[in-house]
C-alpha cells in the first residue's frame, strides 16, 4: 500500500531538484555580473578591445555586452524569462568565443574559447529545463 507521504530519500531528492537549479543560475550569472562591472569601470578599454578585433561600430559593442552581462544575468539570477535570458547568454558566449578567443595557437585563448563553449552548453540546459521552482517564472505559473 502506497503512503501519502514521501520517503526521506524522496524528500531529499525533491529538495535537491528544487535547490540545484537556483544554485546553478547563481553560479552561471556571477561571471557575467563581474565582467559587466569591469566593463563599466573601464568603458574605454572595453571599446578599444572590441575595436582591436576589427568589428564595425565597436562603441555599440559596449552597451550590447552590458545588456547581456547585467540585463540577462539579472534575469537569470531571478529566474525571470529564464529561457530567453539563457538563450541570449548562450548566443553571447558562442559569439565571444568565436570573435575574441579563436586564437588557437595561444593556450590561454584556447582555454577561454572552450570555457565559453562550455558555458553555452550550460545555458542550453537552462533553455531546455527552465529556471526551476525557486524563480519568478515558477511564481508566474
Amino acid at each position: 500500500m502506497a503512503t501519502a507521504f514521501p520517503s526521506r530519500a524522496e524528500a531529499q531528492a525533491a529538495t535537491r531538484a528544487d535547490i540545484l537549479p537556483l544554485v546553478a543560475r547563481i553560479l552561471m550569472a556571477l561571471l557575467f555580473v563581474i565582467s559587466g562591472a569591469t566593463k563599466v569601470a573601464a568603458p574605454g578599454a572595453t571599446i578599444a578591445f572590441i575595436a582591436s578585433t576589427g568589428l564595425p561600430f565597436p562603441s555599440l559593442g559596449l552597451p550590447i555586452a552590458l545588456a547581456v552581462e547585467f540585463g540577462a544575468s539579472t534575469a537569470l539570477l531571478l529566474g525571470y524569462h529564464t529561457r530567453l535570458a539563457a538563450g541570449a547568454m548562450g548566443l553571447f558566449c558562442l559569439a565571444t568565443a568565436i570573435i575574441f578567443h579563436a586564437h588557437f595557437g595561444d593556450p590561454n585563448q584556447l582555454m577561454h574559447f572552450f570555457k565559453n563553449i562550455t558555458m553555452a552548453g550550460g545555458f542550453l540546459q537552462v533553455v531546455a529545463f527552465g529556471a526551476g521552482r525557486y524563480s519568478l517564472d515558477a511564481r508566474r505559473r
